[in-house]
């Protein structure tokens, strides 16, 4: 009796240990502005894949506005967080982000966009994980020469339809970075013409290069650069309404998940193709990097840029989709 008395008072013990060894995984914040958006879902998918394998919980949570960001950060404290990753759904809220998390002692990295001061200068001390802005621009520069090469265009008959918004930082930094891949190519300055557009979506893209069309009447091959896929598309759109062909017209975008409609149409377009980055990369990689930087002391690197990046066109962007879980 006695031993079967101490028997039962180990395994009370024992599950009074595994039990608070239970409770004791810790948690890190994941908040995103869109949550509707297979972007931040492939994000959060990786983000908790990041959780299984390391041991940690990820509190999910959306921030569409401001109020919602700064109730989020209470959440997470009440609930015991020691840190968290987000994509603000505004980059000016940064200082007050930055004030509520350090308020309660919580670590704070943003991913996707960065934070920005009252002056709108960037808060380069906040760690960020977003992707590498001029090295991809520079690729849909060299990925438009490849194709432009392929279908046998002369430089002398090709024009560059650059929509630019240099307004902002990261749109600046594709469009230039285009730009320049076009040049090392062996496209003239004086092929290059900049038109800057009113709003980064196709109507915005379109009225802007339509208004660059009509000035350059004497051009039979358009490559089209812009900041991401909607801008590109709009110069496409801009290109068909002034009558030229599919094979006269090549536009690579940048994001792939608004390209999808484009892609998925019957006969193919001016659109050439989107450069997918990486949802999964950067969801899995900040949430680790707050991991090893509350448990470790690793502070993160104040900038990481993500360049995994695919070309995904007509032949290829189904499977390439769903390899990332689009």
């Amino acid at each position: 009796m006695h031993k079967f008395t101490k028997a039962l008072a180990a395994i009370a013990v024992a599950a009074v240990m595994s039990h608070s060894a239970m409770a004791e995984n810790m948690k890190l914040g994941f908040l995103v502005k869109q949550p509707e958006e297979p972007w931040f879902q492939t994000e959060w998918r990786f983000a908790d894949k990041a959780g299984k394998d390391m041991g940690f919980d990820v509190i999910k949570i959306a921030v569409p506005d401001g109020e919602k960001t700064l109730n989020a950060i209470d959440s997470l404290a009440a609930s015991g967080a020691k840190g968290f990753v987000i994509c603000t759904p505004d980059p000016k809220l940064g200082s007050a982000i930055v004030a509520k998390a350090r308020s309660y002692d919580m670590k704070v990295m943003a991913v996707d966009d960065q934070f920005v001061d009252a002056k709108g200068k960037p808060m380069v001390n906040v760690p960020i994980v977003m992707m590498a802005a001029t090295q991809l621009g520079q690729r849909a520069g060299q990925e438009e020469f490849k194709e432009m090469t392929k279908r046998g265009w002369k430089v002398a008959d090709t024009g560059v339809m650059a929509i630019t918004a240099n307004e902002l930082d990261t749109a600046r930094r594709r469009t230039t970075g285009a730009m320049d891949a076009l040049k090392a190519a062996g496209i003239p300055d004086k092929q290059i013409y900049q038109v800057p557009t009113k709003s980064n979506d196709i109507p915005g893209a379109f009225d802007a290069g339509n208004s660059l069309l009509v000035q350059h009447p004497g051009v039979k091959h358009w490559l089209i650069v812009g900041m991401n896929d909607n801008t590109v598309l709009g110069g496409v759109r801009a290109t068909e309404g002034q009558g030229f062909k599919a094979p006269d017209v090549i536009g690579v975008g940048i994001n792939g998940v608004d390209a999808v409609n484009e892609l998925s149409k019957n006969e193919s377009t001016g659109f050439y193709g989107s450069l997918l980055p990486s949802p999964d990369v950067h969801g899995y990689k900040s949430i680790q990097m707050m991991h090893d930087w509350v448990t470790k002391g690793v502070e993160p690197p104040k900038f990481t840029e993500v360049t995994d990046v695919v070309l995904i066109t007509r032949d290829n962007f189904k499977e390439e989709l769903k390899k990332k879980g689009l």
